[in-house]
């Protein structure tokens, strides 16, 4: 199994995390991203999108990190992290999409702006981004989890790019059950860090 992947992707610390909490061995291919190594012909081959992470397994070729994710779930891991009853895999299919759509254009665009100069409305980022994080501590209020009562890939999709909030200059202060589930989150067997996380 090969990962194409980036230090310091967000959705790329996604799938480090998958493959390490299912114990999988696996290559790590590191990718330039200011060097342009994903719009190589190369890369586009691999992923017409042109972005990262791309996960190689035998003669299938997987992009997109919330599609990895299913992926290496339901091949290798059990049915606690991606459930078989169609009420609980709509419940974390729901937080998938939040990650990113919600997530990715507030907190994450906020901290692409800032760390990597991205042509985006700041403003408009962090403010949107504050109500993402109140609707993610409201959810957190009083449970463990995101979409069931354990860990789910839902967990996973979502905790890089809120997590690195404060790369985008949003304060995770105010925000008490996030702050508390990321602990329980880098707490999990196989966590892995990366820059600005859990380091």
């Amino acid at each position: 199994m090969k990962l194409y992947d980036a230090a310091a992707s967000g959705n790329c610390h996604k799938v480090r995390m998958m493959l390490s909490m299912l114990g999988i061995e696996h290559e790590v291919v590191p990718m330039n991203l200011p060097g342009m190594d994903q719009k190589t012909p190369q890369h586009l081959a691999r992923n017409p999108l042109g972005t990262v992470p791309v996960l190689e397994d035998g003669d299938l070729t997987i992009y997109d990190s919330q599609a990895i994710l299913v992926y290496l779930a339901g091949k290798y891991g059990n049915e606690s992290w991606l459930p078989a009853d169609p009420a609980d895999q709509a419940a974390v299919q729901q937080w998938l999409s939040f990650a990113v759509n919600e997530l990715w254009n507030g907190p994450a665009i906020a901290r692409a702006k800032l760390r990597f100069n991205r042509d985006v409305d700041l403003p408009r980022a962090q403010a949107l981004a504050a109500d993402v994080l109140t609707i993610m501590d409201d959810r957190l209020t009083g449970r463990d989890w995101l979409a069931l009562d354990h860990p789910t890939i839902a967990d996973i999709a979502c905790y890089p790019y809120s997590a690195l909030s404060e790369e985008g200059e949003i304060t995770l202060a105010p925000y008490k059950a996030l702050g508390a589930w990321f602990k329980r989150i880098e707490a999990l067997p196989g966590y892995v860090a990366m820059p600005g996380l859990g380091a």
